[in-house]
Formats: structure tokens, C-alpha cells, sequence
């Protein structure tokens, strides 16, 4: 399991005191960076290749808070993905230190070509990368997103 320790920062916070639903989003996000650029594939590459990823939907559950400066371990894992690599829906999952989920982040996406600005296949070195992510137990092979 690709896993990162991180901690709740200030501009994580929200009105309530605790991590506000785009810091879920943002974490997500970084540690699927984090990941590619661990495989290989940094961010260099994605600017050299004029290619990034698009996420499509966002899907947020909620179980327990996660406080000012707690930190916490997230995951990632592949929950779906296209044959030819467009389509996929990655999941986040993220830990107390107690070892008690507080939240889960499913994001569905896809690969945008920068200069075209429509979705593409990724390139083969990017699937491989793909296929490294352990996946969860209700993958499911979804379908092309280019037509």
C-alpha cells in the first residue's frame, strides 16, 4: 500500500476546528503526486510531456475528525481503471494515528492533453505507473474515456 504520514496543518482547518473538505481534496492530491513522481514519473515529466491529470468527481465520506496539527496516514490504492489507462477512479483512504479511519477521498478522473485540451490514452511509461497502485478490493475495470 502506497502510504504518507501528514499532519493537519492551520490553513487546513475550518470554521468548526477541524479538516475542512478541500484539505481532504488537497492531500489526495499531493500524495498522488507524491507517488508518480516515487515511480518514476515526476512532475517534470508530466510538464515535458504537456500532459496532467483531470479529476471529473470527487466523492467524500466523512467518519471521524482530524484536528489542528494531528497527523495521520493516507493512502492510495486503484479502485477502477480503463484497459487503455484513461478512465480511473483512485481511492484515499485516511488514518488517525489511533489507527481509526476518519475519512475516505474516491476521485474519478482521467488524462488531459494540455495542448489539445481533450482526454487521451496516457502513454505507456504512465500506465505501467498505473498499474503499480495496489488495488481495492472492489476494482472494477472501467470504461474508455476517449472515444
Amino acid at each position: 500500500m502506497f502510504s504518507r504520514n501528514m499532519l493537519a496543518g492551520w490553513g487546513d482547518m475550518d470554521f468548526n476546528s477541524h479538516m475542512r473538505n478541500t484539505a481532504y481534496l488537497d492531500k489526495a492530491a499531493d500524495l498522488r503526486m507524491m507517488f508518480f513522481a516515487e515511480n518514476d514519473f515526476p512532475v517534470k515529466e508530466f510538464i515535458s510531456r504537456r500532459i496532467g491529470p483531470v479529476i471529473r468527481k470527487d466523492e467524500l465520506e466523512y467518519f471521524s475528525e482530524i484536528s489542528l496539527l494531528e497527523e495521520f496516514r493516507v493512502t492510495l490504492a486503484v479502485a477502477g481503471l480503463a484497459d487503455n489507462g484513461s478512465h480511473f477512479l483512485l481511492s484515499n483512504e485516511f488514518f488517525r494515528d489511533s489507527g481509526q479511519l476518519a475519512a475516505r477521498v474516491k476521485s474519478h478522473g482521467g488524462w488531459l492533453d494540455q495542448a489539445k485540451r481533450k482526454l487521451i490514452i496516457p502513454p505507456a511509461a504512465m500506465l505501467e505507473v498505473m498499474h503499480k497502485l495496489p488495488k481495492t478490493e472492489d476494482f472494477q475495470v472501467l470504461p474508455s474515456s476517449v472515444k
